[in-house]
């Protein structure tokens, strides 16, 4: 995951470089010609097929019960990745920075932003959703070790009591920090002392899961984000297809 992240983000450098060519090189003669024509072919291609098909498995039970068991839906969306930057890639490449229309700086325009928008919805909320687990997975091994010490502790709840009463915020915020070098006289000491440690290690750690919560909500908003943008961007690109097909044979007429 760390690699996959490494390698698109440079290509999205890559992406953003050769987007500002334009200031530097056009060549209204390339888009038009095979190689060029080949190019656009080739990354209109890549962004829509992967996108579909993933966008279809997601969507439909029934097509992803059945693609399910030869290509999990974690595979197709890293297909819909890698085709959609480097489709993207081979665009500006089919464009050799001709934007002289309204068009097609509309459809370059929400390219960029569909790319942009799936690299915060891939990474930035993978990596909150993948942190989110981890801390639940936490939690829930020290609920676990809360319970076995509250269990100890119910069995000498005379001596659990002195604990709490006798010690003090202070002292317990010394003692988990290392400056107290006290020892605790009983194994029950221990057990109590060890509790009033995890339930507040407990109580940050739920505080964490809420704010990545949070901020997974807020993430999500990339993702309507970057469906209607990739819906604008799929009806630009058919308007785009429709007008190179309809001026290019009636030039050739």
């Amino acid at each position: 995951m760390e690699r996959e992240r490494v390698v698109v983000t440079g290509l999205l450098v890559l992406l953003l470089l050769l987007w500002l060519g334009f200031a530097v090189h056009r060549s209204p003669q390339f888009p038009g010609s095979l190689l060029g024509t080949l190019l656009g072919i080739a990354g209109a291609l890549l962004m829509v097929l992967p996108s579909l098909v993933y966008a279809a498995v997601k969507r439909l039970p029934s097509l992803k019960r059945r693609v399910n068991d030869r290509m999990p839906l974690r595979s197709l969306l890293t297909w819909h990745v890698w085709g959609g930057i480097l489709g993207a890639v081979l665009a500006i490449l089919h464009s050799a920075h001709r934007f002289e229309s309204t068009l097609s700086v509309a459809l370059a325009g929400v390219m960029l932003i569909v790319i942009f928008s799936g690299y915060v919805g891939r990474h930035f909320l993978g990596k909150v959703s993948l942190e989110l687990r981890e801390k639940q997975a936490l939690l829930e091994q020290l609920m676990n070790a809360y319970n076995a010490f509250a269990g100890e502790i119910a069995s000498r709840p005379q001596q659990a009591a002195t604990v709490v009463t006798t010690q003090s915020p202070w002292s317990r915020m010394r003692r988990r920090v290392g400056l107290s070098r006290s020892a605790p006289d009983s194994k029950t000491n221990t057990a109590a002392e060890r509790a009033a440690e995890l339930a507040e290690s407990i109580a940050d750690l739920e505080y964490g899961i809420q704010t990545d919560e949070l901020m997974k909500r807020r993430f999500k908003t990339w993702l309507i984000l970057h469906i209607v943008t990739a819906a604008a961007f799929y009806a630009l690109l058919a308007l785009h297809i429709w007008a190179s097909l309809y001026f290019g044979l009636r030039w050739l007429a």
